[in-house]
């Protein structure tokens, strides 16, 4: 018998799957059944968790992918298309963030370089999947965003821009292509232990202030957010596009 978190037969592009959340997120849904291209800069760091993956008994190929370079984002699906023949999901993980400050001092290189990585390459990816998708009868696009979308922070602001914006390619993408069986949904994660995001954690008395007005009093845990990408992308979440789903313990609305 067959659950709503089926994936059994769907083929699966996951960026930034080498570590962290993209690495969840690949061992989530190889786990459910899909068929995972794990994918990220460099090749070698891939291998582990596509090893993980066909240890347990699935199936997972590796194609390194620089997000920022059109042509290897177009390498990542021709690839994955000569590998597996479709593309049932495309969850859009990778992102940069290389500056700490206001937005005062953000030089335009730099919110180029975050604009670029973290919304337009998403846009590239979703252009270059969504005719395959619609040809086969559907599809999913899960984008991991962040609560840096939604509310206002003094170090991380071109970042959050650049997360905002992804709600809103969501909901544009999730309008056109819905009567196509398309949906499109984002995971707006809170402040999660992981290497991208080690900054905003590491020092004891930022992370005994962050806990203190989150409810559930701790900071998230990688395989936190997996399983939610996982429900988005899957047959439990068929009624379900263009939105975003929050996962952050509760600090937003503590």
């Amino acid at each position: 018998m067959t659950t709503p978190f089926d994936l059994t037969g769907k083929v699966a592009i996951v960026t930034g799957s080498s570590r962290g959340i993209g690495r969840s997120i690949a061992l989530t849904l190889a786990g459910l059944g899909a068929k995972v291209v794990v994918s990220s800069r460099k090749a070698e760091a891939c291998e582990p968790v596509a090893g993980e993956i066909t240890a347990a008994g699935g199936t997972a190929r590796v194609i390194a992918c620089n997000i920022s370079r059109k042509p290897e984002v177009e390498a990542l699906v021709s690839g994955t298309i000569a590998a597996f023949g479709r593309i049932d999901i495309l969850v859009c993980n990778a992102a940069i963030n290389p500056v700490y400050g206001p937005l005062g001092q953000l030089s335009d290189e730099a919110f180029d370089k975050i604009m670029g990585a973290n919304v337009k390459s998403n846009l590239w990816l979703s252009n270059l999947v969504i005719p395959g998708m619609a040809g086969q009868g559907g599809g999913a696009i899960v984008i991991v965003s962040s609560i840096a979308g939604i509310r206002g922070t003094p170090v991380i602001g071109g970042y959050g821009i650049s997360k905002a914006a992804d709600f809103a390619l969501a909901r544009n993408l999730a309008v056109e292509w819905g009567h196509k069986n398309i949906r499109v949904n984002c995971v707006a994660p809170g402040l999660v232990q992981t290497d991208f995001a080690k900054a905003l954690w590491e020092d004891p008395e930022t992370l005994d202030r962050r806990n203190a007005t989150t409810p559930l009093r701790r900071i998230g845990q990688p395989d936190e957010i997996g399983g939610v990408v996982a429900f988005l992308a899957g047959p439990a979440a068929s009624f379900i596009t263009g939105q975003v789903i929050v996962a952050d313990g509760g600090v937003t609305i503590g």
